[in-house]
């Protein structure tokens, strides 16, 4: 494997920007956008356990009903993809095994073998003084990082956006009913030429003022 250059992953951060306008002529292609998918089946999260389900809207009828739900918000509607990012409410021991089978079958040991990490995270995730949903939420914003870099590597537009009524995308989405609900939502293209918000230089404090380094 080949890494990317240095150079280049800091150009294309430098690149990116929470896009305003869209294009809405412009389609990401088919296969760009398996691989781009791709980043978010392969985001980490902690013990595995992927708490979330990725909703890719593409349909016009959809994104039209979603956009009164999200402040009128053009991104929606003028993106070429919207991924709304949700969390599994409630995360229980059926999810755990659902979890330690799939290990089981891709690393090919038997389930029993795991039950001790099965008690670990039973132990840690329901502990009655930790918020499972919240964790869960700052699960995927693990997610949207990974999706917003991987896209800016290549050359595709993302406008992270958290100005939406959940509830009612849960609704419209029939998340709710899957014990879903809706955290951020990520709206992916290709950027308009009259987007200003392009041509802007890019505000970040200087990097001593954030970055800390402790070398003792």
């Amino acid at each position: 494997m080949s890494p990317i250059a240095s150079d280049i992953v800091e150009r294309q951060l430098e690149w990116r920007y929470a896009t305003k306008m869209f294009d809405p002529t412009r389609v990401i292609p088919h296969s760009d956008w398996k691989r781009l998918e791709q980043t978010l089946v392969l985001t980490p999260s902690s013990f595995g356990l992927q708490p979330w389900r990725f909703l890719v809207v593409t349909g016009a009828e959809t994104k039209a009903r979603l956009k009164p739900a999200s402040w009128n918000q053009a991104q929606i509607v003028d993106a070429s993809h919207l991924v709304i990012f949700a969390i599994k409410k409630d995360l229980s021991a059926v999810e755990i095994d659902r979890h330690l089978e799939r290990m089981a079958e891709v690393r090919g040991v038997a389930v029993e073998s795991m039950q001790g990490l099965r008690r670990v995270m039973l132990g840690a995730l329901h502990n009655p003084a930790f918020d499972i949903n919240e964790w869960a939420s700052r699960q995927v914003y693990i997610a949207l990082g990974f999706f917003m870099a991987a896209a800016a590597m290549m050359g595709i537009d993302t406008c992270p956006i958290e100005g939406f009524e959940p509830a009612k995308y849960d609704e419209i989405l029939g998340l709710t009913e899957h014990g879903y609900q809706s955290t951020v939502i990520a709206a992916a293209g290709y950027r308009s030429d009259a987007d200003k918000y392009a041509r802007l230089p890019k505000v970040r404090f200087r990097t001593e003022d954030v970055v800390q380094n402790v070398v003792n």
